[in-house]
């Protein structure tokens, strides 16, 4: 096997669509392109359109999605002495026609697959090769044209195409219809026999592993008659099959004793055994083609038994039931061909940081690249991978159905060999929204996907990868008998709360599984400023409003401040307090739900990251700042939680325990005055089990207030704290902020490139936060909102950008807390 990438010397040329004048000239001349890449990314490099995730960029470079682009190169060599040549792309976005020296040899209409061209005979040195993309808003509306109209939750085709749903726009996106060779491409050269799919199939059983190698092998017309073995390696120990002379297809089964069993983070190591598959020659002995890829020996169940509650939906690895502290993910950029393996990394390992254990690849998006898997693995973060469908009916009509199935069969494939995969999911939203939105009648009978999803993907998933659960759907309450979002059946989406209204009805249900909730805020201030060059930014200036894609989503931030808040005087304390607001709604789901395992068994929080600057439900922005959401999820998520609930009407302490150890200690609850003065204390004693929750009933005097606007209640454990307000934060009688400030350089370096700041507060002071990047864009702050008893000092650490003329001064403007932004209405001082 002989490979040759085919990575440089490319151009981009326009060859059809109506675009601006200024852009006619690249029809005749062409421009520089990355491979891979996509067209938008070359014209931004090439200076020829202004940067869409600026100002309102995105509306000037809508033509670009509509226009037809042809990328050129030449072969600057090609495999010698080889009976076969094959053109191989990894991924095409979307409609594209290949020529070699004008000559077609392949077309294309799915983002999602890969393509191997046979050009043996046709590929030299020197061949004219062309790629040809249509513009996907062609393909998709000929389609709907044909097809007729389908429900969909969005104005744009993208039910009738296979491209990734939200280049179409989002209600967190923006709109980019991208086209290009997003994914690498190559010339293939070979003889005899190659291995066309291997499947390993891993499986555990009496502390014994096992990987079955199923194999599909490739012939040329010369090796028809040849006679092949086929040798798997894993681990120093060996297993062959003989593939019999004019024979596609072998199984190899090597048996792996008491391997070290791969867990989810939290639930012990990650132990990776390298697979290797080698074809050869049954009678030379010669090496025609090896398949590499690492594999972790687990079990995976998911329990979806009836009980008293319900119907479960719990994930079972190694037979160890696990609580998932989920996020969802949608592609990391608009533009998916940057994303980098550095860049997956990054964003993972930000995830694992905050306690995340399981991360749910979100249907309107794509099936990522290996070396996102390669990192979950590595981490231990459980992956769920939604099937590429949402929030729309999908015709099941051919071409569309063929290539579905192509799609599904071959990433099932694909991905299989990764252990951190454990949930094949068929789709987000779509059964709920077929009972739920006015779809069934709208319909009338037409096809909508329900096929797909009941029928298609679980026959395939059976058939090439029976080692995993599938689910239909998410929601999906497992019979049409229930409604599709039945919280006490399977997986649940909860957005009432948000949409109209507000996060304390979280707490009036325990779903068995909460898969997608979540609550706005802006992106970090930093973030804010670099998206709106030269705009003062407000709620309402045209940038702001430009980067908020929800439906009345500002309408939404604002009722939902005023259900805790008075109304912000301004925009930075708008900012701060959307900020506050997000953190709590989602703190208030999951502690309640967390206090419910194992009824409800998991939380993944909509979302963990976005693709441009904008307000969304993301707990890191776009530019990679995290938001004091993302801070709250590293206490949330931290295997030991401790908060204030409530159980039949009476408040109780919930000492939740998700660690593999017994957890022993005492509590400190206290009744008290914002001044510091202690009404009622009393330390509560508590034994928990590993993987547990008990709930501690408080003592009389400490749960009840006496008077809400002056009191609160704080609970203490290793650490580890929790406080109620007697009342809303609008009513609540705030001390002005008294907080004492002493920054010095951190140690070590030369360089001021890191501050410690120690903040010691002489009142309480409530979600007091230094905003790092209010210093330097470059800076972060390793805390997030603390609130601090009056005496009490917690040290921030701030790291990277330029620190050294960092003075008081500065750090005070980049400090916010509750009181400040309520005080300020009053004509107070902030602090």
């Amino acid at each position: 096997m002989q490979k040759m990438t085919l990575g440089s010397g490319w151009t981009l040329r326009l060859v059809g669509g109506d675009v601006p004048a200024s852009a006619e000239a690249l029809r005749d001349a062409p421009v520089p392109a990355r491979v891979p890449g996509c067209t938008h990314a070359d014209l931004l490099a090439d200076g020829l359109i202004p940067d869409p995730y600026l100002d309102r960029n995105e509306l000037e470079v809508a033509w670009v999605g509509r226009a037809d682009w042809r990328y050129d190169t030449a072969l600057p060599a090609v495999p010698d002495g080889c009976e076969r040549v094959d053109l191989v792309f990894d991924g095409l976005d979307t409609v594209a026609t290949v020529t070699l020296d004008g000559e077609p040899v392949g077309t294309t209409r799915n983002m999602h697959r890969s393509y191997r061209f046979d050009v043996t005979g046709k590929a030299r040195a020197g061949a004219a090769l062309s790629v040809l993309f249509t513009s996907a808003y062609t393909e998709a509306e000929a389609h709907k044209s044909r097809l007729g109209a389908r429900p969909n939750a969005y104005p744009e085709p993208f039910n009738y195409i296979r491209k990734m749903a939200c280049s179409f726009g989002w209600d967190w996106g923006p709109t980019l219809v991208t086209a290009g060779i997003w994914r690498p491409v190559r010339l293939e050269g070979w003889s005899g026999a190659r291995l066309a799919r291997v499947r390993p199939l891993v499986t555990v059983a009496g502390g014994r592993g096992r990987v079955a190698a199923v194999l599909d092998v490739e012939r040329t017309a010369a090796g028809r008659d040849r006679a092949l073995r086929a040798t798997v390696e894993i681990d120093g120990r060996t297993a062959t099959a003989d593939i019999p002379a004019g024979a596609s297809s072998a199984t190899a089964v090597l048996d792996v004793p008491d391997p070290a069993l791969w867990w989810p983070r939290g639930y012990g190591d990650q132990p990776l055994y390298g697979c290797r598959v080698v074809l050869s020659d049954a009678g030379s002995g010669a090496e025609l083609d090896v398949w590499e890829r690492r594999i972790g020996f687990r079990t995976v169940e998911l329990d979806q038994s009836a009980d008293a509650h319900g119907t479960a939906f719990t994930l079972r690895i190694n037979d160890v039931p696990v609580f998932a502290r989920g996020v969802n993910w949608i592609p990391d950029d608009a533009l998916p061909s940057r994303v980098t393996p550095d860049r997956y990394r990054h964003r993972l390992a930000q995830a694992a940081a905050a306690g995340v254990n399981l991360v749910r690849v979100w249907g309107g998006g794509i099936y990522e690249d290996h070396a996102f898997y390669d990192a979950c693995d590595e981490l231990g973060l459980l992956v769920w991978q939604d099937f590429p469908f949402a929030c729309a009916a999908y015709p099941e009509e051919q071409p569309l159905r063929g290539e579905v199935e192509a799609e599904s069969r071959e990433n099932v494939v694909r991905l299989m060999p990764h252990a951190s995969l454990v949930l094949w999911n068929g789709n987000n939203e779509n059964l709920w929204g077929f009972r739920d939105w006015g779809w069934e009648d709208d319909l009338a009978g037409d096809s909508w996907g329900e096929g797909y999803y009941l029928g298609l993907l679980p026959r395939i998933v059976a058939e090439l990868d029976p080692s995993r659960p599938y689910s239909p759907g998410s929601p999906w309450s497992g019979s049409w008998d229930r409604h599709p979002n039945d919280p006490a059946h399977g997986p649940s989406h909860f957005w009432e709360v948000w949409n109209r209204r507000d996060y304390t009805d979280y707490l009036a249900d325990v779903p068995r599984f909460a898969a997608e909730f979540g609550w706005q805020a802006p992106p970090a201030y930093a973030t804010v400023r670099a998206a709106l060059p030269g705009e003062e930014p407000a709620p309402d200036s045209p940038g702001m409003l430009h980067h908020q894609k929800a439906e009345d989503g500002n309408g939404k931030l604002e009722r939902g401040l005023a259900h805790h808040f008075r109304a912000p005087a301004g925009f930075d304390d708008w900012h701060y307090l959307t900020q506050v607001n997000q953190a709590r709604a989602i703190a208030t789901g999951v502690a309640h739900w967390r206090s419910h395992w194992p009824v409800c068994a998991g939380t993944i929080v909509w979302q963990l990251n976005d693709c441009w600057p904008v307000t969304s439900w993301a707990a890191i922005d776009g530019a990679a700042r995290p938001k004091p959401l993302y801070h709250e999820l590293r206490r949330l998520y931290a295997d030991r939680l401790l908060t204030f609930q409530t159980r039949s009407g009476a408040r109780v302490l919930a000492v939740d325990n998700q660690s593999d150890e017994r957890w022993e200690g005492v509590a400190d609850v206290r009744r008290m005055l914002a001044d510091g003065t202690v009404l009622a204390e009393e330390v509560v004693p508590f034994t928990v089990a590993p993987r547990a929750v008990e709930l501690l009933p408080l003592p009389d005097g400490i749960g009840e207030f006496a008077d809400r606007r002056t009191e609160l209640l704080v609970a203490d454990a290793d650490g580890l704290r929790d406080v109620v307000l007697g009342c809303e934060d609008a009513e609540f009688a705030y001390p002005v902020a008294d907080v004492e400030l002493e920054a010095r350089p951190a140690p070590g370096g030369l360089e001021v490139t890191a501050l410690e700041v120690t903040l010691t507060a002489r009142t309480f002071v409530r979600d007091l936060l230094l905003q790092a990047d209010r210093l330097d864009p470059s800076a972060e702050a390793d805390v997030g909102l603390m609130t601090l008893l009056p005496g009490e000092s917690r040290t921030v650490t701030v790291r990277g950008g330029d620190l050294a003329d960092v003075g008081p001064l500065a750090l005070r403007a980049a400090l916010f807390s509750v009181n400040a932004a309520q005080a300020m209405l009053e004509g107070a001082p902030r602090s």
